[in-house]
């Protein structure tokens, strides 16, 4: 398993453990009461906190244990990152436009912000499971 196709694991690890933990502590805070009413923000910088130092840790770890392959990268590599990359992107426009949605509706701070929030996990983890499924298939 070649470098960037372990940190893509660790991604896919990291948002798979961290989205439902932020779900998890916002029901709680919440207590059966409105979700609007909970204070989200720290919460969610906790959570984008935690994610990118796993993820920059799990990288200096493999980076160190490997130096050659951390900085290796040929052409396959290059193209399946682009086409997760395109992935990406396509669901992080159709959580743009849901965002949009919710602000012309007059929706509430924390359903804008946290539409954007898993629209960034949500694009995130597709877009791993596509730069996977290209690594183990190849691409076509």
């Amino acid at each position: 398993m070649v470098y960037t196709e372990r940190n893509t694991w660790v991604g896919l690890i990291v948002t798979a453990v961290m989205i439902p933990s932020y779900v998890i502590v916002i029901l709680q805070r919440a207590g059966g009461g409105p979700l609007a009413a909970v204070d989200w923000f720290p919460i969610m910088l906790w959570t984008i906190g935690i994610s990118i130092v796993v993820s920059i840790l799990w990288g200096m770890f493999a980076g160190a244990r490997d130096p050659k392959g951390a900085t290796a990268t040929d052409v396959r590599d290059r193209d399946i990152d682009r086409m997760g990359g395109r992935v990406e992107h396509s669901f992080l426009v159709i959580a743009g436009l849901g965002v949009i949605v919710l602000c012309a509706i007059g929706a509430d701070a924390f359903w804008i912000a946290n539409a954007m929030f898993f629209g960034f996990a949500v694009s995130a983890f597709i877009g791993g499971i596509a730069r996977i499924i290209a690594y183990r298939r190849g691409l076509v």
